[in-house]
């Protein structure tokens, strides 16, 4: 599984997600707004970090574009952009963020639960890629899972630019089966991404 994931989704989410087409692009035009915000927030909070800044900034304009692009998904369906809904997935990941210690642990805290959101969203479009029945929609999750891939890789690439390797990796496995059991229980729902 992509980036050590502990869990796959259940594949019965597809065919929800399918069911759900109007929720689940919304849903996920959602994702992409929150996840060039969360790119702008540690930029905001990281100044400091240049490396980091460069390499966010066009992953900014990249995820805003994808916002585009399944807003016009939804053009295409005649269907509209319904209300943004609380994400409990991100909201638990985030609670397992180790709070305080120096400005490294914290920014890398930050990059590795965006690295997370990536690869469990790239797993999520990898399902969609081959299993829903929208030929276009198919080749559309295709496109959008090479590029969450990279970003995933990117995210854990600058973490482990900042700490240690073995440092980072120890605490990507934390991650990973904090991940699981936040999978585990929560509701499967064909109108999330997450």
């Amino acid at each position: 599984m992509l980036a050590g994931l502990k869990l796959p989704t259940d594949p019965r989410w597809v065919n929800l997600a399918e069911k759900n087409i109007q929720e689940i692009l919304s849903d996920h035009a959602y994702c992409e707004q929150k996840a060039a915000t969360n790119c702008i927030t540690i930029i905001q909070m990281f100044p400091e970090y240049e490396e980091v800044i460069e390499a966010l900034m066009p992953i900014v304009t990249e995820e805003w574009g994808h916002f585009r692009m399944v807003v016009d998904q939804l053009k295409k369906r005649d269907l509209s952009l319904g209300r943004q809904r609380r994400d409990e997935y991100v909201n638990q990941l985030q609670t397992h963020i180790i709070q305080g210690g120096s400005r490294d642990h914290q920014i890398v805290e930050r990059l590795l639960v965006a690295a997370l959101i990536e690869a469990r969203s790239c797993e999520r479009f990898r399902l969609l890629s081959t299993d829903i029945n929208d030929a276009e929609l198919k080749e559309f999750y295709r496109k959008l899972m090479i590029s969450e891939a990279g970003h995933f890789r990117l995210f854990l690439d600058l973490a482990t630019n900042i700490l240690p390797k073995e440092q980072v990796m120890a605490r990507w496995e934390e991650y990973l089966l904090a991940e699981a059991n936040i999978i585990a229980n929560l509701e499967l729902r064909g109108d999330r991404v997450h």
